[in-house]
C-alpha cells in the first residue's frame, strides 16, 4: 500500500512494515521529521539507515519503521481498566469522528470489554496520548473483626456540677462472677464483589481478624449467636497486665485489718471495707481499695506492686505510713506520710507535711493545698495554694528526664531481659525433659525438679518486671512533656519552686505557672 508518492519520495507500507524510496536528491533529515510528524502512525526505527541513505543519495528503497494501528488498546492484567491509544493526526480525527467511534466500539467488543466503558471526547483528544477508556469496580474490603470489652472502673475522682472533685465516690474496682460477659468480638464481614472490565465478578477480600487479647487462665472464649463471647472463668475483679485482659483474685476485708486479720499480702486485688488499723499492713499485686470514710492512722505499709491504690478518706501518716503504687495513688488528705507512685498521684485535699514522688502530681486547682514536706514529680505539680502564712519550708521539685540516661538505661535492661529470656529457654527445656520422667523420680531427683521450677518461676517474675520497667522508660522517652509547676491560687513564701537544676526560693506571694524559660526560671 502506498501512503505517499511526490516528487522526492515514496513512502509505502507491507504488513505493517515502512519502506522509504528517495527520489530527490534535495531531499533531506529535516523532511524526514516533518515526514514523522505528518503521519503519527508512523514510527520510526531505522533512523541510521535512513541518514546513511540521504547523504549517499541512495535511490533503493530502505525500511524506515513501522506502520501503528489506528488505534491501540492496553487491558491491565487484572483487568480492571483498559486504556486507549489514537494515532491519527488530530484533523483526521476531526474530519472522521463517526468511524472513530465505531471503530473504538469494535475494538472493545473485538475484546470482550463489555462493562465500566467511559465516555471519551474525540475532539479534544491529543495524538498518542492514551486515555482510560474502560474501567471496572473494585471490590470493597468487609468491616473488619470488631472487639469490645467490659470497661474497667474509671479511676479518677467523679466531678460534681460544681467543678468539685469528689474524692469520696470513686468507683475503683469493677467485681465480676464466674461467666460475666468480659467482652466480644463481632467476626471480620465479607465485602461486596467488584467487576472488571470484561463483566466478570471480582471477589472481595474479607475484613481483618484481631484475636481477643486475654489471660487464658482466667478468661475462655464461647460462639453465641454469631459472636465471640468472652467469659470469666472466676469471680473476681477485672484488670488489666500489660494490655491483657485478666480477671484478679479480690480479697474483700469486710472490716478492718487489724489484730484479727494480721498483716495481709496476697496475688490479686484487696478492697477494705473499713480501714487498716495503726502497725499493720497490706502488700498486693493487684488494686487496693480502702473505703472507710474516716481514713488510715499510723499504718505500717500499703503497696500495690502492679496495681493502684485508693484510700477514700485521707491519711494520718504520724510519719510513719508508706503508700506505694506501680501505678497511681488516689487519697483525699495525705498528713505526714510518704507516698510513692511510678505515674500520678491524685490528691483531694491538701497534703500536709508529706513526701511525695510521683510522674504528676495532682491536687484540686481552686482548694488543694501542700504544705510542708517535699514533692518530687518527673513532670508536673498542680495545686491551688503552696506553704502558708506562717512560711512553712514547701519544696516542689519537678526533675524533668535525661533523655541520654533513660536511654542507656532501657539499653542496658533490654540486654538483661535478653539474658533471662535466654536462660529461661533453656530451664523450660530441662524442665520438660524431666518432666517425662517425674512419676519415676526418686526424693532427690524430685527435689532438684522443684528447684529448677522455682528458678524458671523466679525468672519469669523478673523478666515481667523487667518488661514493664522497659515500657515505663520508653514511655516517659515519648512524651514531649513541658515541665512546670502550676500554683492557681497562691505560693506563699517558704516555697521552694525548683525545675532540674534551677531553683528559687519565694520571700513574697505569687502565683503562676513556673517553668524553664530560656534556660532560667520565669519566677
Amino acid at each position: 500500500m502506498t501512503i505517499i508518492e511526490n516528487d522526492e519520495i515514496i513512502l509505502s507500507e507491507e504488513n505493517g512494515r515502512v519502506f522509504l524510496t528517495i527520489k530527490s536528491d534535495r531531499y533531506n533529515l529535516k523532511k524526514v521529521d516533518l515526514l514523522a510528524s505528518n503521519h503519527p502512525r508512523l514510527k520510526i526505527s531505522n533512523f541510521m539507515t535512513v541518514k546513511k541513505a540521504v547523504e549517499s543519495g541512495s535511490k533503493d528503497p530502505i525500511e524506515l519503521g513501522t506502520w501503528l494501528d489506528s488505534m491501540e488498546l492496553e487491558i491491565s492484567n487484572d483487568k480492571m481498566q483498559a486504556l486507549l491509544t489514537i494515532y491519527e493526526s488530530q484533523n483526521f480525527v476531526k474530519e472522521n469522528l463517526e468511524s472513530l467511534q465505531q471503530n473504538i466500539h469494535k475494538i472493545l467488543s473485538d475484546n470482550g470489554i463489555i462493562f465500566g466503558q467511559q465516555p471519551l471526547d474525540l475532539t479534544s483528544i491529543k495524538t498518542g496520548k492514551s486515555y482510560i477508556i474502560a474501567k471496572g469496580l473494585p471490590p470493597e474490603k468487609g468491616p473488619d473483626a470488631k472487639i469490645t470489652y467490659l470497661q474497667q472502673a474509671e479511676k479518677t475522682p467523679v466531678i460534681n456540677e460544681d467543678g468539685k472533685a469528689d474524692y469520696f465516690d470513686m468507683n475503683f474496682l469493677v467485681e465480676i462472677n464466674e461467666g460475666s460477659w468480659l467482652g466480644e468480638k463481632i467476626p471480620p464481614q465479607q465485602g461486596t464483589p467488584g467487576k472488571n472490565i470484561l463483566g466478570e465478578l471480582v471477589p472481595a477480600p474479607i475484613g481483618d481478624d484481631f484475636p481477643l487479647k486475654y489471660d487464658t487462665k482466667s478468661a475462655y472464649e464461647v460462639e453465641e449467636e454469631g459472636k465471640t463471647v468472652l467469659r470469666s472463668k472466676t469471680k473476681g475483679v477485672i484488670g488489666e497486665v500489660n494490655g491483657i485482659l485478666t480477671v484478679q483474685k479480690h480479697l474483700i476485708i469486710d472490716g478492718d485489718v487489724g489484730l484479727e486479720t494480721g498483716n495481709l499480702k496476697f496475688d490479686g486485688s484487696i478492697q477494705v471495707r473499713g480501714t487498716v488499723m495503726a502497725g499493720y499492713s497490706i502488700v498486693a499485686s493487684g488494686d487496693i481499695s480502702i473505703e472507710s470514710n474516716e481514713g488510715v492512722h499510723a499504718a505500717e505499709l500499703i503497696k500495690s506492686t502492679e496495681g493502684d491504690v485508693f484510700i477514700k478518706g485521707g491519711i494520718f501518716g504520724k510519719g510513719i505510713t508508706n503508700v506505694e503504687a506501680h501505678h497511681n495513688i488516689f487519697v483525699k488528705h495525705a498528713n505526714e506520710c510518704t507516698l510513692e507512685a511510678k505515674d500520678n498521684i491524685h490528691i483531694g485535699f491538701y497534703s500536709l507535711g508529706a513526701t511525695i514522688f510521683c510522674d504528676q502530681l495532682f491536687l484540686d486547682e481552686r482548694k488543694g493545698k501542700i504544705i510542708g514536706g517535699k514533692a518530687i514529680a518527673i513532670n508536673s505539680i498542680t495545686s491551688a495554694y503552696s506553704g502558708n502564712n506562717s512560711e512553712r519550708k514547701t519544696e516542689l521539685i519537678v526533675q524533668g528526664i535525661d533523655r541520654k540516661i533513660l536511654t542507656e538505661n532501657a539499653k542496658t535492661k533490654a540486654q538483661e531481659m535478653m539474658k533471662l529470656q535466654e536462660e529461661s529457654t533453656k530451664l523450660n527445656f530441662t524442665l520438660s525433659q524431666l518432666n517425662q520422667f517425674k512419676s519415676s523420680m526418686n526424693v532427690q531427683q524430685v527435689a532438684v525438679y522443684e528447684q529448677t521450677k522455682q528458678k524458671y518461676n523466679a525468672i519469669q517474675r523478673d523478666a515481667k518486671e523487667l518488661d514493664q520497667e522497659i515500657q515505663r522508660i520508653l514511655k516517659m522517652l515519648r512524651q514531649t512533656t513541658d515541665y512546670f509547676i502550676n500554683i492557681t491560687r497562691e505560693a506563699n513564701p517558704g516555697t521552694v519552686i525548683q525545675i532540674g537544676n534551677k531553683s528559687s526560693y519565694l520571700t513574697k506571694p505569687t502565683k503562676g505557672k513556673f517553668k524553664l524559660e530560656n534556660g532560667e526560671l520565669n519566677v
